[in-house]
């Protein structure tokens, strides 16, 4: 591999750890109802396990209250089950015949107090990713270094450029990660 795309391939991974870990982090329950909230939720239809957004239109019509109105309607008790059934987010939705409604029950003090411990959680597990990139792209860098592909000082450019890269991952990861927290514990 070229030396110089040994920088570039790891901004692109930096990038996109950090992009996976905003991802990770519209998961995580606010006291505010959202139709991200339901990403992760794999409704069983036609046969498949598919996921909701193929099979209905997921709105938050209130604070409190996220609506979703199956493309199908024969696919909404298998949409109330999968919402029902998975763990993670704890929520009792009703159907009407039409559409699924699921309340959003306001967050306790504790249950907020966890919700920033499973960011805190998320963030760690993002820099220990951009560790691994870093590790990787330096560990090349050097390997290239050695074979005499590089020279010594456009070596240490190429770090320099791997731990701005990084550096600027890791601000993005921790302001996002800030702003979840303040979200969170906003009542």
């Amino acid at each position: 591999m070229n030396p110089n795309q040994i920088a570039g391939d790891a901004q692109a991974k930096f990038t996109g750890a950090a992009q996976h870990f905003g991802e990770e982090l519209k998961k995580v329950r606010t006291g505010r109802a959202h139709a991200g909230m339901l990403d992760g939720v794999m409704v069983t239809a036609y046969g498949t396990a598919m996921p909701l957004n193929q099979v209905a239109n997921v709105t938050a019509p209130e604070a409190q209250l996220l609506q979703i109105t199956p493309f199908d309607p024969t696919n909404i008790q298998a949409i109330a089950t999968a919402i029902r059934d998975n763990p993670t987010l704890g929520l009792n939705p009703s159907d009407d015949g039409r559409v699924v409604r699921v309340p959003i029950p306001a967050l306790t003090e504790e249950r907020r107090r966890e919700y920033v411990k499973v960011v805190s959680g998320k963030m760690e597990d993002a820099m220990v990713v951009l560790r691994n990139i870093r590790h990787d792209a330096l560990d090349g860098i050097s390997k290239a270094k050695k074979d005499k592909l590089v020279g010594e000082d456009d070596a240490k450019r190429l770090e320099k450029q791997v731990d701005e890269a990084m550096s600027k991952a890791k601000g993005d990861i921790e302001a996002a990660a800030k702003a979840k927290e303040t979200e969170i514990m906003t009542v």
